[in-house]
């Protein structure tokens, strides 16, 4: 490879070259982040810049440790419509996006690769992403998995007072965008946007509770943000960062090795 070619982007690839240097043994990572409303502190691209920076990290760096993976240019319009209110927020129906990814899914499958990875910046795209692992394996047989930028573990979802609510604008993501991109970020803006009525409910949670609802992103405040971005700082958006990086690396190489058959195309429906 000369130096020109030897990023990991696939589509810095020619076609025939393409063909020749992907084996069944190479993955894929397909970035899917989202242009959407993060109250008046970060920019409509905050998901999409998690998703894209972050997974590029991810993949130079298992590329380094050896592993055969590759970047797809990333999804920046997908599914947002808990923030369809707002101006500014770019989303797809679910039927539109689970078509494009399906779309590219047969793509994919066109090439000597056989694993796809969704590298996801969106909590909104989590649901339809899962029930896309499934479409694409059964009509393609291709190994098919889904991770994030929240693979932060731990604490890292969460600010040290957001109760669990830390799901849209709060401390982490205000943090990791002003590690990645902090002449976006306007911390004069930041404020604390906790839901308070919730936090004594046992059942009905944004995460880890037994009993799920729906939600548009303006039920629970103009702002349209869930959390308190009012103490993010950039130090604990690098430490954020590094984690996702670590876990994402680790993760690959798990999927390398997962034993999961490739299934034949005579089999498939």
């Amino acid at each position: 490879m000369t130096a020109a070619d030897s990023t990991r982007d696939l589509v810095h690839l020619s076609g025939p070259a393409l063909a020749s240097t992907l084996t069944s043994s190479s993955i894929l990572v397909l970035p899917t982040g989202a242009i959407e409303h993060h109250g008046p502190h970060l920019p409509l691209s905050t998901d999409w810049l998690m998703a894209d920076l972050i997974s590029r990290g991810v993949v130079e760096a298992a590329a380094g440790e050896g592993q055969d993976v590759w970047l797809l240019p990333s999804l920046a319009y997908t599914k947002s419509d808990e923030h369809h209110w707002a101006p500014g927020t770019m989303w797809l129906n679910a039927d539109t996006l689970l078509q494009t990814v399906v779309d590219i899914g047969r793509s994919i499958a066109n090439t000597p690769a056989r694993t796809i990875v969704f590298y996801n910046g969106h909590g909104g795209n989590i649901a339809l992403l899962q029930v896309a692992l499934r479409e694409l394996r059964r009509r393609f047989g291709l190994r098919t998995f889904l991770m994030g930028s929240n693979m932060a573990g731990g604490d890292g979802t969460n600010g040290p007072d957001e109760h669990g609510f830390g799901v849209h604008g709060g401390h982490s993501e205000t943090s990791m965008i002003l590690h990645l991109r902090p002449d976006l970020v306007d911390m004069t803006k930041a404020e604390r946007w906790i839901p308070e009525h919730m936090l004594d409910l046992e059942y009905v949670k944004f995460n880890g509770g037994p009993v799920h609802f729906g939600w548009l992103s303006n039920d629970f405040g103009e702002a349209g943000v869930v959390g308190d971005a009012s103490e993010a700082n950039a130090a604990w958006g690098a430490e954020l960062y590094q984690r996702a990086i670590t876990a994402g690396v680790a993760s690959l190489a798990e999927i390398a090795r997962f034993e999961h058959p490739i299934l034949e195309p005579g089999t498939l429906s």
